[in-house]
């Protein structure tokens, strides 16, 4: 069996086992819909899940970009000044230690229930996995190739930008997947708290009203955007480091 059909097959054997779960435990559609009528709703209702995906990309796109800008901006100032790095790891770690969920509603009193919010959420959930992976890489340069630019008596700033910079590039595109897959997560966690359109307040306003197989229509398309990007993602890291070796 090839790698490419074996996750096909293990998804369809899922999607069986609920749509037999849900008829043989005669279970109420409204609190589990079968996946036959999720995809008939899906098809449906596809201009509605397709006006709100689109907010909910944009929100993810803009919040990814300004993500991985401030937190491989961060990992660099860190790498490049020991004051900066004494004062910004911790941080880094207390912005963390702060639960998602609690930072939400705030954001959304601050910055209003458009789109301000929930870039301003998804940016700060992508900024950590990148500023981390990045700066784990700039730490983890092998050390004949500094004592080398130390001999010839290169400057600092030709040291982090020559050598550190390039040796920390696939530590970088591993925090970028990371923060690609959930990015989504801090879309959605604000327009549940507060928004007028997108995906995550599609799924709260059918739940409300007993459509639950919308709202799992609308999941649905949440996961096709968070792989689409994922995939997407990596093709590009992978065109933009060609030196870099990938095992299957």
């Amino acid at each position: 069996m090839t790698g490419s059909l074996r996750p096909l097959l293990i998804a369809a054997g899922l999607l069986a086992l609920w749509e037999a779960a849900v008829w043989v435990g005669d279970i109420p559609h409204y609190i589990l819909p079968p996946p036959s009528v999720v995809a008939l709703e899906f098809m449906d209702r596809s201009d509605l899940l397709a006006e709100h995906a689109a907010w909910t990309l944009m929100e993810i796109i803009i919040g990814l970009v300004l993500g991985v800008i401030l937190g491989g901006g961060a990992a660099l100032a860190m790498a490049r000044s020991v004051r900066l790095r004494a004062w910004g790891l911790p941080l880094m770690v207390i912005s963390q230690a702060v639960p998602v969920f609690a930072i939400a509603p705030l954001l959304v009193l601050w910055l209003g229930y458009g789109l301000a919010s929930k870039i301003a959420m998804a940016t700060l959930i992508i900024f950590f996995p990148v500023a981390s992976a990045f700066y784990d890489g700039l730490r983890r340069v092998d050390p004949g190739w500094l004592d080398l630019a130390q001999i010839m008596g290169a400057p600092p700033r030709a040291t982090l930008m020559r050598i550190r910079l390039p040796a920390a590039l696939p530590a970088f595109a591993s925090g970028v997947r990371v923060a690609v897959v959930v990015a989504p997560i801090g879309a959605i966690v604000g327009e549940w708290v507060g928004a007028s359109a997108g995906l995550g307040y599609l799924m709260m306003q059918q739940l409300a009203r007993g459509q639950t197989a919308l709202a799992f229509a609308a999941l649905v398309m949440l996961c096709l955007i968070g792989v689409a990007l994922y995939f997407l993602a990596d093709a590009l890291l992978r065109r933009a480091m060609p030196w870099v070796p990938h095992t299957s």
